[in-house]
């Protein structure tokens, strides 16, 4: 009861609070959306070159002042200083450039970042390309608050999910790269490492993140939160995603930082992170049950969302849904904080039946 009470009041006063964005996938577009995966992509690749730009213009400042290139320093100071020598040395690491990269596409305000910002209000020559439902048919219709932070739908790579997924992806999975790498240097094994950044996802999806905020623990976040840290970890590093080995995005070759021109990354540089984990219509939510909450969401489902996907999709079956859900409960076969329920709200379990066991009752 304390709990619910203290969730209560957080509900009530949300407009004091840090807003969760929100998305509505079980709304389908009225007329399907152009896939700006591309688009997003070559911006994604000037974004990096603009990093790696600023990050090796300091390199080469320090280079001349040390007198590195040619052996002569061009300043008495500077190269005998322990402080460049050392700064040099963060420059060329992995840790400099991920925060390099962090700050051209993950940074500004959260959940706001500038990559998810620029797909919400960018001019595509192609429409079109963001959706959102209005108020009276979202599921958030009794929930004012959580519509007005309710984010466009878009379509990247053939998937279509909420913009949010984008800042979750740049911001929360740099907060994951940089958990992990504390965790190796305080003595955990990568595993170890990697399960508390994961246990640091669940925690603020249950808080300040999602329920506290919102009424919604989102695992379609969560699976963005993996995404993106796969992402900065692949900057510099191979990756397994699956069962593909993916090289690393950049590489360092006399002393600076450039894209990898032994692969073929840079033309599709988010397409490999990009999947159905990150639409809340597969990846279901787990919704607050103070005020009913998860039942008012349920029947607007089963009212209208239901019959555009029956239209849309008129050869989709419960149980290819129901496996695909399943198939997401992990990502490519790694553990994302996937947290199960047995109220789900699903396609599957409120189009496909006349009600729900957990509301037979």
């Amino acid at each position: 009861m304390k709990v619910k009470a203290i969730l209560s009041i957080v509900l009530l006063v949300q407009p004091l609070f840090i807003k969760a964005f929100e998305t509505d996938q079980y709304n389908l577009p009225k007329v399907p959306l152009e896939d700006i995966g591309y688009e997003l992509d070559k911006y994604t690749a000037k974004k990096i070159e603009k990093a790696l730009y600023k990050l090796n213009e300091r390199i080469k400042s320090i280079d001349i002042c040390l007198g590195i290139k040619d052996n002569r320093a061009s300043n008495k100071d500077c190269s005998i200083s322990r402080k460049n020598r050392e700064k040099l040395v963060y420059l060329r690491s992995e840790k400099a450039l991920a925060k390099a990269v962090f700050k051209e596409l993950g940074d500004g305000l959260i959940f706001l970042s500038k990559t998810s910002s620029w797909v919400e209000h960018h001019k595509f020559p192609l429409k079109p390309v963001r959706y959102k439902t209005s108020f009276r048919r979202s599921i958030y219709v009794t929930a004012p608050l959580n519509y007005m932070t309710l984010s466009s739908t878009i379509k990247i790579h053939g998937v279509e999910f909420g913009t949010d997924k984008i800042a979750h992806i740049f911001q929360q999975g740099y907060s994951y790269y940089k958990k992990y790498g504390r965790g190796l240097r305080k003595g955990l094994t990568k595993n170890e490492a990697l399960r508390k950044a994961v246990k640091w996802g669940q925690k603020t999806e249950k808080t300040y993140y999602g329920t506290w905020v919102s009424g919604v623990y989102s695992n379609a976040d969560l699976a963005a939160n993996y995404a993106g840290l796969k992402f900065y970890q692949g900057l510099t590093s191979k990756i397994k995603i699956g069962e593909k080995l993916r090289p690393a995005i950049l590489v360092q070759k006399e002393g600076v930082w450039a894209f990898n021109k032994n692969s073929n990354l840079k033309a599709n540089l988010l397409k490999p992170f990009i999947s159905k984990h990150l639409n809340e219509a597969y990846n279901p939510n787990k919704y607050f049950k103070l005020f009913k909450f998860n039942k008012v969401i349920r029947r607007v489902v089963r009212k209208q969302s239901c019959k555009q996907w029956i239209k849309r999709y008129p050869k989709l079956s419960k149980y290819e849904l129901e496996a695909t859900t399943k198939s997401l409960e992990l990502w490519y076969g790694e553990d994302y904080g996937f947290s199960r329920s047995k109220n789900f709200i699903t396609i599957a379990n409120t189009c496909f039946s006349s009600k729900p066991k957990s509301e037979k009752k």
